[in-house]
């Protein structure tokens, strides 16, 4: 067995496929790419995770809404803006804070996220597949785990209640 040292372990430490961040980034595109199958072409996946996350809590101003689904606000407001062109959502100021927007889902919003909602378990089952159900189990607790413990590591950390949540 190879120590930590010896030549076998370091070239395996060299190899793209034992890298954990290589492995992430590689599920995320196969995540996209099950995304836009399953999802079609109306909603970015940002999109639609604002719009999922928007709808449930409604009123949400989109700073709190971009840190909810770990966006920065730069990003969040031209998310917002695209669907608010799309209709999907209402965008309205603060009376008491001008700079703020409070922000809901309009039918039209709610309509297409209910007629996503097979499509996203049809994603969800399509990704989780290649596993038994306990290690369909086990791997989402180990991943959400990875993500709460490394969050304060990403460039724009998870805040809000969902991470409240998730611990």
């Amino acid at each position: 067995m190879p120590t930590d040292k010896s030549p076998d372990k370091q070239a395996s430490m060299l190899d793209l496929y034992e890298h954990p961040g290589h492995l992430l980034r590689r599920a995320q595109q196969i995540s996209t790419a099950l995304f836009y199958d399953e999802i079609g072409s109306d909603l970015t996946p940002v999109q639609y995770a604002m719009l999922n996350t928007l709808a449930a809590h409604p009123g949400i101003d989109q700073v709190s809404l971009s840190g909810l689904v770990a966006i920065d606000t730069s990003t969040g407001a031209t998310v917002c803006a695209r669907l608010e062109e799309k209709q999907l959502i209402e965008r309205k100021v603060l009376p008491h804070n001008r700079r703020q927007r409070a922000l809901t889902v309009t039918k039209a919003g709610q309509q297409l996220l209910d007629a996503l909602s097979p499509g996203a378990q049809r994603l969800r089952q399509r990704l989780l597949a290649p596993l038994s159900e306990d290690e369909q189990q086990q791997f989402m607790a180990l991943l959400g785990k990875l993500v709460r413990e490394n969050n304060d590591q990403s460039r724009v950390p998870q805040t809000g209640v969902a991470l409240a949540q998730t611990r």
